[in-house]
């Protein structure tokens, strides 16, 4: 048996539920891209999307006919979702800094973007959520939807340097807990609360970061704009 074969059909068993590895490390190098993502690191972008290939096939329960025959169709798309911009993130960040391993300063999104962040987020659920239910997938769709969005988004967020992209990830896990439990995904639930106390780190993390380097920033302004004295 190959490691292909393997990954595909390992499981493990806990009591009377079965858990599919491929859940398990999927949403460990979702684990990594985030620390990864929260020390400003270019390599976080392809781990994240070993991770999204992974899940990909393990929220398309039916189709893959795995041990838990549950599409969470909104789950399964933001993967594909975040292959196409992590691929986005990944260039920006390299050419905001020549490619280096640090790529991205952080810095707080202005008002009209965060007007556009949440008009998107409850507008995009909405549209989203019929849209997801004549799909079949799992419900309360609502949540499914509301996921697929705010994933998008803070993703895109993540790509641009915006603080509050943190912020976004916390209301995906507070809605993503309760739906993965209902819907048996007991790796994935346990993984998006951890990722609630985690996103609170990374945003906290970044917001500092954005002080030192705004200060740093204004102190060599104001020496740039000091007079020259000549002896």
């Amino acid at each position: 048996m190959n490691v292909i074969t393997w990954l595909f059909d390992a499981q493990l068993h806990i009591g009377s539920q079965t858990i599919l590895w491929r859940e398990i490390i999927g949403n460990v190098f979702g684990l990594i891209c985030a620390i990864g993502g929260m020390r400003r690191k270019a390599w976080a972008w392809p781990v994240g999307i070993i991770g999204n290939l992974l899940l990909l096939t393990v929220f398309l329960g039916a189709v893959f006919h795995t041990p838990n025959p549950t599409n969470l169709l909104g789950q399964a798309g933001r993967q594909i979702m975040f292959l196409i911009v992590a691929v986005y993130g990944w260039i920006r960040w390299h050419q905001s800094r020549g490619g280096q391993a640090v790529a991205i300063s952080p810095r707080w999104a202005s008002g009209k973007q965060r007007i556009f962040l949440v008009v998107a987020l409850v507008g995009g659920t909405a549209i989203l959520t019929p849209v997801f239910r004549a799909l079949g997938s799992f419900e309360p769709v609502w949540a499914d939807a509301w996921i697929f969005m705010g994933s998008l988004l803070a993703t895109y967020g993540m790509a641009r340097g915006w603080v509050e992209f943190w912020l976004i990830w916390v209301a995906v896990d507070a809605v993503g807990v309760p739906l993965l439990v209902s819907a048996g995904y007991y790796a994935s639930a346990f993984m998006y609360l951890f990722y609630g106390a985690f996103t609170l780190i990374g945003f906290f993390v970044w917001w500092r970061i954005n002080r030192v380097e705004s200060a740093a920033r204004a102190l060599l302004d104001t020496d740039s704009a000091m007079p020259v004295l000549r002896g």
